[in-house]
């Protein structure tokens, strides 16, 4: 994995990747592959996420790069090592001056879920933001009738800490909101099980130099 240390703000864009994926810098030029990734599946007709529909794509990475602009959002598009687009990933929720964000608005093709893909993206958001942005607390936030993230969610080592009952309108209902998060005394134990998922050596799991 590779880190910049002099990169401080939480919504610079900055590439993060392993052997088992890159998570780049949102851009233009991933609308193609982002849109065959909702199509993928059909993932965008699941009535409990927030996926664009493949011709909506184009909308979409503007509306983050926008509020990346404003100093809101850091987006990425999830890809593979090989570079082929499969999902969307943010920072979101920035508060800089109190060291807190959120990891959301994530996403990803029905071929890339209940692989080494989304465990191994979240150990690099993890890894940015306790390690290089000082964070003392990482959310995750997920629809109550999403089981399948809340799973995900708590098997990468996050705790629930409640539910915001009636927290957002979507299409058709009022979302219950489940919260999770974890803190900066739970990092280290929380990237050792990480790292003992995805096979990686415990000893390179300090802090990167």
């Amino acid at each position: 994995m590779r880190f910049n240390r002099a990169v401080r703000s939480f919504s610079d864009p900055v590439l993060l990747e392993s052997g088992l994926v890159r998570l780049e810098p949102l851009a233009r030029h991933h609308a193609d592959g982002l849109a065959a990734a909702a199509a993928d599946g059909d993932v965008w007709r699941k009535w409990s996420t927030s996926v664009p529909a493949p011709d909506e794509v184009p909308a979409e990475i503007e509306r983050r790069l926008a509020l990346q602009r404003a100093g809101t959002m850091a987006p990425w598009a999830t890809c593979l090592p090989d570079g082929t687009p499969v999902g969307m990933t943010t920072y979101m929720n920035l508060d800089a001056p109190n060291r807190r964000l959120e990891i959301g608005s994530t996403w990803l093709a029905a071929s890339a879920q209940r692989t080494a893909v989304n465990p191994a993206a979240k150990l690099l958001q993890l890894t940015r933001a306790f390690e290089v942005l000082d964070c003392i607390a990482v959310e995750l936030r997920t629809d109550w009738h999403n089981r399948q993230s809340r799973r995900a969610i708590a098997a990468l080592g996050a705790k629930q800490d409640g539910v915001l009952r009636s927290h957002m309108l979507r299409p058709g209902y009022v979302r219950d909101t489940v919260v999770f998060s974890i803190i900066a005394s739970e990092w280290p134990a929380v990237r050792l099980g990480l790292r003992e998922r995805l096979g990686l050596p415990r000893e390179a799991g300090g802090a990167p130099r």
